[in-house]
């Protein structure tokens, strides 16, 4: 037992200073439990409020993408200048650091391969795993308007009382068959139903029209795609527009990997979300990156 406290009487209670509580200002993410907060913290900048993420979970689903043939040689040295990685069990056992300590949203939905319909995928991932490798989040995919919609809805319901029962956030992530149009209306419709049946941030593509009603009208943090490879000052330009028009950030994968220089260019993408640096900026600050 430590010994009783015999020194001076006298306290510091500083009773003239009321109790200080520092709000967790995430949108739409105040009232979650401590853990839950204290994992998107590790996603989420606590200055900028917004996140880079690097989106390397393509395989999952069809095979060794390019750019992504070796994750060890081109993923691993990208690492410290991301906010957080989306990746499988697999990459993130066999390939990620133990030392990285930054955010990891694992991907936790499976099914069919590129070969076959996409939209027919199961929760692929035991929640106590995801414990047991000390995950920031969950994604499941969603497919809203697709074959497999109500099944994809009840994966993700399930794995939000999952993640809810251990304090694992859940993100949303909202696919675009081939039947669907990509545009806003749609987004708000797919973005809305997953916030409404409890996800806690919520990924999608960036319109060019009207995205700022998507983002307005879902509650919870909204991450945009990066999509497709598009020319640098094009991907920069998309994600300095999802941003200023309420975008919690990015999640980018091939815009990044598939760069002719994806170091420069995941800090050129850091600049713009953490620091609103304009487009042809942060093209000149990859360039110079790049000439390195």
């Amino acid at each position: 037992m430590p010994e009783a406290d015999t020194g001076k009487e006298a306290k510091d209670f500083h009773v003239d200073i009321p109790p200080r509580t520092t709000p967790f200002t995430l949108k739409g993410c105040h009232s979650l439990d401590w853990g839950m907060q204290n994992r998107l913290a590790r996603i989420f900048n606590a200055d900028s409020k917004r996140t880079v993420m690097l989106a390397i979970d393509h395989g999952y689903f069809q095979g060794p993408t390019t750019g992504l043939e070796r994750i060890d040689i081109n993923i691993v040295p990208l690492l410290p200048y991301c906010d957080a990685l989306m990746l499988t069990r697999g990459i993130l056992r066999s390939t990620i650091p133990s030392t990285f300590t930054h955010g990891t949203v694992l991907r936790a939905s499976g099914g069919s391969s590129i070969l076959k319909e996409l939209s027919h995928e199961r929760i692929a991932v035991d929640i106590e795993d995801a414990c047991r490798l000390n995950v920031a989040a969950m994604a499941v995919q969603v497919f809203i308007g697709g074959e497999g919609e109500a099944q994809s809805i009840n994966n993700m319901t399930r794995l939000v009382d999952l993640g809810n029962r251990y304090g694992i956030p859940v993100l949303a992530v909202t696919a675009v068959g081939k039947e669907m149009v990509r545009d806003a209306r749609y987004f708000r419709l797919a973005c809305r139903i997953c916030a409404e049946l409890g996800a806690h941030v919520v990924k999608t593509y960036y319109v060019a029209e009207d995205f700022e009603t998507v983002t307005a009208s879902c509650p919870v943090p909204l991450v945009m795609a990066g999509g497709k490879k598009l020319p640098e000052i094009d991907a920069l330009t998309m994600a300095s527009n999802a941003v200023s028009q309420g975008a919690a950030g990015v999640d980018m994968g091939r815009n990044i990997f598939q760069s002719d220089a994806p170091a420069a260019m995941i800090q050129a993408v850091g600049k713009v979300v953490h620091e609103n640096m304009a487009p042809a900026d942060a093209l000149e600050y990859y360039k110079s990156l790049k000439s390195k």
